[in-house]
């Protein structure tokens, strides 16, 4: 059912409306390479498909409501084509002239929901345009939801904690400020606010004990006995601690993801995880050589990671089962080596992935390590950032880890532990010398890689980071 037609002014003379005339404004954005023509009709942001034509009089446009299962959408028929429009294009919807509603934005293709952690202004805040004024988080990142007008926040519609979707409303913005509460709203606060009892009432209640006071004092009463003591634990009865001392916080969604993964990967793949140590002197004097030069001409400074990147591409190169992965009852072997970084945060572990690693130098490296840590520790890294990966890199040495076993990262076959470099006494040349040792830990899947190709793996990682030389030489 057709629910209205887009207004129109006929001009003289003419038969159709301009877009100056209807005072509507023609938008042009570009999503995934592709123009969309966006037309703000009626108060309503419409989509409209290329195969539409230019836009050029909106006297055959029309807007309908209808709905497609449960959820209710538009369709807009323009030169006799029907075009939906689709809500999560919608970043804000406007209520009035003056109040417009900011909403949780699309999150990404696997992300349906996410929880409010937390708002970032209050009632009666002054924000400028796309200025964060929400914090969603999801299973993989934290989202900000930003005001789509330059305002002062009315009031909120959701509150922290609750699970939301796109396109849900979370708050009311004026654009002129007006009707916004300027303190903002508190449980406590309404409970406080509550009618107190009338000050005759108050009189009477402290005038009570005082009347009730004086026969008392005529007839003393009996002593009371004293109470009985405290029934003596078994000892075998556990002492807990006092329920005042404990702290009971909910899990974030990352923190839950990141449980179910790895409890999934105990459950799912044959873990085994094999050891090897490496004398770090060689790269470590390469990087002491040349650290001023390589900040000078790449603008970063270089690393062990990159040394361990180049090391694990060419052992993902002779061992390609450790690059593969089960898919049912194939194996697929990749040809491209994606290496996810592991990165520890304040909000939980996040693993960035370093893309076709096999044609990047050093300094490509070093570059793009710099740039994805920033991101995972200020929380702007975006989902598209961390999919994928065909091998991880998990550098516990930074935090002082002497060893460990790595747990794979689904759906991953393998995973490589570095450790801290700790100055151990080993035989060299018949004589025994103080060097730069590092233990490292290969973590695989027995189902697909058996002990020999794991082995071999470790082996090229310590022959290439021990004589980077090899390197140049392929060999």
């Amino acid at each position: 059912m057709m629910l209205g037609v887009v207004r129109r002014r006929v001009a003289s003379g003419g038969g159709s409306a301009s877009v100056s005339s209807l005072g509507q404004a023609l938008l042009i954005s570009r999503s995934a390479g592709s123009a969309r023509r966006i037309a703000s009709v009626a108060d309503e942001r419409v989509v409209l498909s290329r195969g539409c034509g230019p836009v050029r009089s909106f006297c055959h446009l029309a807007v309908m409501r209808c709905s497609v299962g449960s959820r209710p959408t538009r369709v807009v028929a323009f030169n006799n084509q029907a075009v939906e429009i689709l809500p999560q294009w919608r970043l804000f919807s406007t209520e009035s002239g003056d109040l417009v509603d900011a909403v949780v934005p699309f999150m990404g293709e696997s992300i349906t929901d996410g929880t409010l952690a937390k708002f970032l202004k209050n009632p009666g805040d002054r924000v400028e345009l796309d200025e964060p004024i929400a914090q969603i988080e999801t299973d993989k990142v934290t989202i900000d939801v930003a005001s789509p007008e330059a305002g002062v926040i009315q009031k909120f519609l959701a509150k922290e904690g609750e699970t939301v979707e796109p396109g849900t409303k979370i708050a009311v913005i004026s654009k002129s400020g007006e009707g916004a509460t300027h303190v903002a709203p508190s449980e406590s606060a309404g409970e406080k606010a509550a009618s107190p009892p009338p000050p005759a009432e108050k009189v009477e209640e402290k005038q009570k004990p005082k009347a009730e006071a004086a026969p008392a004092a005529e007839k003393p009463k009996a002593p009371s006995p004293p109470p009985p003591p405290p029934p003596k634990r078994s000892a075998t009865e556990p002492q807990l601690p006092p329920k005042d001392r404990e702290r009971r916080i909910p899990m974030t969604r990352l923190r839950k993801r990141v449980a179910a993964r790895l409890k999934d990967s105990q459950n799912t793949f044959a873990l085994l995880t094999t050891f090897n140590e490496v004398d770090m002197t060689n790269l470590m004097k390469l990087r002491s050589d040349y650290k001023d030069a390589f900040v000078e001409k790449h603008g970063v400074k270089l690393g062990l990671m990159s040394g361990f990147v180049k090391a694990a591409v060419s052992g993902l190169q002779n061992q390609p089962i450790i690059n593969a992965v089960i898919d049912g009852d194939d194996i697929i072997y990749r040809d491209y080596v994606d290496i996810s970084i592991a990165v520890g945060t304040p909000k939980g572990l996040v693993v960035p992935v370093i893309r076709n690693a096999e044609n990047m130098n050093f300094a490509d490296i070093e570059k793009e390590i710099n740039t994805l840590a920033k991101k995972a520790n200020d929380g702007s890294i975006s989902i598209d950032e961390m999919a994928g990966g065909t091998f991880t890199i998990s550098n516990g040495g930074v935090y002082g880890s002497l060893l460990s076993t790595p747990i794979i990262n689904p759906p991953q076959s393998a995973i490589l532990g570095m450790h801290s470099i700790v100055s151990r006494p080993m035989v060299v040349g018949g004589n025994v010398v103080p060097r730069p040792m590092m233990y490292i830990a290969l973590t695989y899947d027995h189902r697909l890689i058996d002990g020999r190709e794991a082995v071999f793996f470790l082996r090229r990682i310590k022959d290439v980071v021990e004589d980077p030389r090899r390197l140049l030489l392929d060999i």
